[in-house]
C-alpha cells in the first residue's frame, strides 16, 4: 500500500474525481471513483463524495493498492466481425464480462483480447480495460467496439458521448406493448437498498431509451431498442420500469422463466459510427444468437397481427 498526498491549489471548480484524474496520470476517472466510494480518498481527514469541489489548501490523501494483479492473456474464442488498423468490432458471446475487475480477473473479453497479442488503446490509463470503448453486460450478447490506438479510442468514445454513434439492441420482453414505439425517459442511479442494483430514482443520472415494437406474441414482445444514453443496466432497468422486463433477466425480471435462458434475452445487434481515421459512416450488424432464434421459433405460433 502506498499513500499519495495532494494539496489543492486555487479552486478550479472541478469535481474531486475530475481533479484527481488530471493529477494522477496512472489512474482513470472510474478507478478514482472506486477509490472514493471505498473510502480510500480523504480531504482534510474526512471522506467525501466524488462530486466534492476541492478548495485552496485542501489536503487530499489517496491510498493505493499496488498489489492488484493485471489481467492475463487467455485463449478464449472471439467472433471478430470487423477489424482494421484502428479498431475491432467483436460479437461478444453470453457469459463473458467485458473487462476484469478486482476479485474477478479472468474469463473476460479483455483477457481474450490480450491473448491475440494485437495493439490496444490504453483506455485512458486504465490497466483493466485496454481497448474497451464501451461495455455490455455479462449475459448480454452482441457488438462491442474495441480501439487499437489511443486516437481511435478518443474519437469513438466522443461519438458515444455526443450521441452520434448509435447502438441498437433486440430484446424479448414480457407481455404486449400498448404503444408501438416510444421513449422511456427516466433517471437511473444506484438502488437505495441494494447497491449492486440500479433503479429509476429521483436525482439519478438522465437516461433515455427509445423502443420500437418489432413483433407481438401472446405473452411476449420482440422490441428494438436504441440507447440515447449509456447508463449501467439501462435497457434492463427501463424495461422493468415500464412493466415489460427482459425475459431471463435474473436481477430485474420475473422469477419464472420458462425458457431457462441463464440470463437476459438482450442482444446488441447493430452499431453505427464514423470511422475514426477515414470518416466513413460504418453500419455493422450481427445476427441474433442461436439460442435467441430457437426461443423465437418456440413462440412463433402465438404471433399476433
Amino acid at each position: 500500500m502506498t499513500e499519495k498526498r495532494i494539496v489543492a491549489g486555487s479552486n478550479t471548480g472541478l469535481r474531486l474525481d475530475v481533479f484527481l484524474s488530471e493529477n494522477l496520470g496512472e489512474l482513470s476517472r472510474s478507478g478514482i471513483k472506486k477509490l472514493i466510494s471505498e473510502g480510500l480518498v480523504t480531504v482534510n481527514g474526512d471522506t467525501v463524495q466524488a462530486s466534492y469541489i476541492p478548495k485552496q489548501g485542501d489536503e487530499i490523501h489517496i491510498i493505493l493498492n499496488e498489489e492488484n494483479p493485471l489481467p492475463e492473456p487467455e485463449d478464449i474464442p472471439l467472433d471478430i466481425v470487423f477489424e482494421d488498423d484502428d479498431l475491432m468490432v467483436i460479437n461478444k458471446q453470453k457469459g463473458i464480462t467485458t473487462h476484469p475487475a478486482p476479485g474477478n480477473m479472468s474469463g473476460s473479453l479483455v483477457n481474450a483480447l490480450l491473448y491475440l497479442g494485437k495493439p490496444l488503446s490504453d483506455s485512458n490509463g486504465d490497466p483493466l480495460r485496454p481497448g474497451i470503448v464501451h461495455r455490455i453486460d455479462k449475459d448480454t450478447t452482441g457488438l462491442i467496439l474495441v480501439a487499437k490506438t489511443n486516437e481511435a479510442h478518443e474519437a469513438l468514445q466522443k461519438q458515444i458521448q455526443d450521441k452520434t454513434a448509435r447502438r441498437i439492441y433486440y430484446a424479448l420482453c414480457y407481455d404486449r406493448f400498448r404503444d408501438k414505439e416510444g421513449t422511456v425517459d427516466a433517471p437511473i442511479g444506484r438502488h437505495p437498498k441494494d447497491r449492486k442494483k440500479m433503479a429509476v430514482i429521483s436525482g439519478g443520472r438522465p437516461a433515455q431509451t427509445e423502443y420500437r415494437v418489432l413483433r407481438q406474441y401472446k405473452e411476449y414482445t420482440l422490441v428494438e431498442l436504441s440507447l440515447k444514453t449509456g447508463r449501467t443496466h439501462q435497457i434492463r432497468v427501463h424495461m422493468a420500469y415500464i412493466g415489460h422486463p427482459v425475459v431471463g433477466d435474473e436481477v430485474y425480471g420475473r422469477k419464472k422463466n420458462r425458457f431457462s435462458t441463464e440470463g437476459q434475452m438482450l442482444h446488441a445487434k447493430i452499431i453505427e459510427f464514423d470511422h475514426p481515421s477515414t470518416g466513413e459512416h460504418m453500419v455493422i450488424e450481427c445476427p441474433l444468437p442461436d439460442y435467441f432464434e430457437r426461443i423465437l421459433d418456440r413462440i412463433s405460433g402465438s404471433e399476433l397481427e
